[in-house]
Order: C-alpha cells, then structure tokens, then sequence
C-alpha cells in the first residue's frame, strides 16, 4: 500500500519560515523560523504533537530560517540537522540559546529516517552550505526548495523528478525594479545569490509532467503580491497544475500526495 505524504506551511516568508512534511510514522519540520510556542500552537491546529516531531532539518543559517532551532531543542527536545557549514556560521555569531551537538551532514548527503530519505543539495543562495531537500518516502517525492539563489545546474531536472513541491517565488520584477529598495539590495535579490522571480519559478514547473500541485512560498512583503505570483505562474503555466500560496502569517492547508 502506498504511503501517503502530507505537507503544510506553518509560516513562509523573512519574518520566519517553518514547514511540516509527515509521512507514515515520521515527522519532520524543515527549518525553525518560529516561536516554541508559535510552533506547538500551529503543529496542534493540524493534529499534531510538536513533541512527536523526529526532526528539525535546517535549510541555512539566515535569522528567518534557524532563529528557534535552539528553543525547539530545549523546549521540546528536538533533535536538530544542519549542515557543517551552517554550524560553522551559528558558533561564529556567538548567540545566547545557540543549538548545542547538532546532527551534521554535508550538502549532497542523504539523510535517513526510518522509511524516509532526505536528499540534500547545495544552492546558490548566499548562505555558507546552504541546501534544499527533496522528501522521498520510495513511492512519493516532494521538494522543499526555498533561498535556492539561482536556477543552478541539476535543479530544473529535480524538480522533473517531483510529485508535489513547495517553491520559492519571491518577488515580482517590475514590482523589484520600482521599489524602494537600495540598488545595492535590489542586486542581492536577483543577483544569482539570492531568490527567484516569480517567472524563474514558474518557468522552472513548466519543464515539469509529473507534478500534482505547487505551493509557492517565500513571498517577498514589498516585492510581491498573491496576485502577482498567481497571474505570472497561470500565464507561463496555464491553468492544468494546482497552484498554492503559502501564507506569509499563518499556517498553510495540508497538502497530500
């Protein structure tokens, strides 16, 4: 019998990141951009125990990414998995409640959990060892791919590879280029290392046929709309791939595969 996945977005976007990805009896958060509190809370309004969760696999070291992995740890004894690198960068800060003895992995590595393998792969985003995962439980696969920086080599065939994806779509063009921000940020933006536009990400699923539905996340506040992102991916896309909006301030539907 094939083993059903669910996914659900607890928070997506720079004021913090946490999503939840179950299969059979295995939990897993990916990322910990949340309040213990706020992640026991929003783990409860779908049915589930924060203190069931098997792990919290982190993405990079950015503050909306990692800022609660130690509280998680702590709170609810989590255990926690970051690559080398990013381990590197949090015992350089020297930040009080710092995760202590993370489980460490290289990007490229598979991670095991019972059933479930995490595949890992380096991004472009200008994090040190930043990475994204595809969830593979042997019949279903799902990407998680959030600060991928670029549409670097390997991704669009990944991405081919995939049953269901949540997928950053971080700011409108036109919304960037006439924005408020200082060229300087607006480079880092779009400048390879930091997120993709609404048309990467959309012409990254185009290349897709095995997909069942996308649920498109890391919205930029001032760059982007739900709108914009729909309108931009429906005319690259058409109307045949269900399409959804991870909330930047509250949690997701749960999505199944």
């Amino acid at each position: 019998m094939t083993t059903k996945l669910r996914f659900a977005s607890l928070q997506s976007g720079s004021n913090g990141n946490c999503l939840f990805v179950e299969s059979g009896e295995v939990r897993l958060l990916f990322d910990a951009g949340l309040t213990g509190i706020q992640t026991k809370q929003r783990l409860a309004s779908i049915g589930v125990d924060v203190e069931t969760i098997h792990a919290v696999i982190i993405s990079h070291v950015h503050n909306d990414h990692i800022r609660y992995a130690g509280v998680l740890q702590r709170q609810y004894g989590l255990p926690i998995w970051m690559t080398s690198g990013t381990f590197r960068e949090v015992v350089a800060m020297q930040r009080p409640g710092r995760v202590s003895e993370p489980h460490l992995f290289n990007g490229g590595d598979t991670l095991p959990f019972g059933a479930v393998k995490i595949e890992t792969f380096p991004t472009t985003h200008d994090a040190p060892e930043g990475v994204c995962f595809v969830v593979d439980n042997g019949t279903i696969r799902l990407g998680i791919m959030t600060d991928l920086g670029s549409r670097f080599l390997g991704l669009k065939e990944t991405i081919a590879t995939l049953d269901g994806v949540y997928l950053e779509s971080n700011y409108d063009s036109d919304m960037l280029a006439n924005g408020v921000y200082p060229e300087e940020l607006k480079q880092r933006i779009r400048g390879g290392h930091g997120h993709l536009s609404n048309t990467d990400a959309a012409e990254l699923l185009l290349q897709s046929k095995r997909l069942r539905w996308a649920c498109l996340g890391h919205l930029s506040a001032q760059n982007n709309s739900p709108e914009a992102v729909l309108e931009t991916h429906r005319k690259i896309l058409g109307d045949t791939l269900p399409l959804h909006i991870a909330p930047r301030y509250d949690v997701s539907e749960v999505l199944e595969l």
